[in-house]
């Protein structure tokens, strides 16, 4: 009896080893398999973020789009107008009125005046009337530079007079750039005269 007795003992030690060994390889499998998992887990949160900002990106980019289309057609619409238009009369504010800085499109304090007194024709006349405001320019720099000033300035005629009541779809732009001069460009006073915007008003 008392031989036997050490050998359960040993035996017991044995198997309480065996178990702890065990409790230690599972608690380590354990541990990796959350490791691994919560690796999976951060990795498709990336993936997830990724799509969400594609998807706003995607979202800014077809708002961006739905409004150029909106322009585009608006343009459109007021060329065919123009077009079939019959003329009225023609207001051209010259570079002494509309006083642009050099390369630039803002208007002055004496340009929105003067559109000021152009807009309260157009109400005092109460004619469904078609706007063609043409950007021209000197030649000074390229030609492409200027065909873009032109714009630019006709652009920003077009955004006062919708500011102040004249509908988008009634109003056109179109920019001649240096290739309508009305006077010769070797001269200070003809640049001047070249720098311009003309109304074409048409019934």
């Amino acid at each position: 009896m008392s031989q036997r007795m050490p050998r359960v003992l040993i035996a017991g030690v044995a198997v309480l080893g065996v178990a702890a060994l065990g409790g230690c390889a599972t608690k380590k499998f354990v541990n990796e398999q959350v490791g691994q998992v919560s690796t999976r887990v951060d990795s498709v949160s990336g993936q997830v973020s990724d799509v969400t900002a594609k998807v706003a990106d995607h979202d800014t980019k077809l708002a961006n789009l739905d409004q150029s289309t909106k322009d585009a057609l608006e343009r459109a619409t007021a060329a065919g107008k123009l077009a079939e238009g019959k003329f009225l009369y023609s207001q051209v504010l010259q570079d002494d009125s509309m006083k642009f800085g050099v390369s630039k499109a803002a208007l002055s304090p004496e340009a929105q005046a003067r559109l000021d007194a152009f807009v309260d024709k157009l109400k005092s006349d109460n004619r469904n009337v078609y706007i063609e405001v043409q950007g021209h320019t000197d030649a000074t720099g390229p030609k492409e530079v200027n065909y873009r000033l032109g714009e630019e300035r006709a652009e920003a005629v077009r955004r006062y007079l919708n500011e102040h009541g004249v509908a988008l779809n009634r109003i056109g732009t179109i920019s001649y750039g240096a290739d309508d001069p009305v006077a010769p460009n070797n001269k200070r006073d003809g640049r001047a005269q070249n720098r311009r915007v003309v109304l074409i008003v048409l019934a």
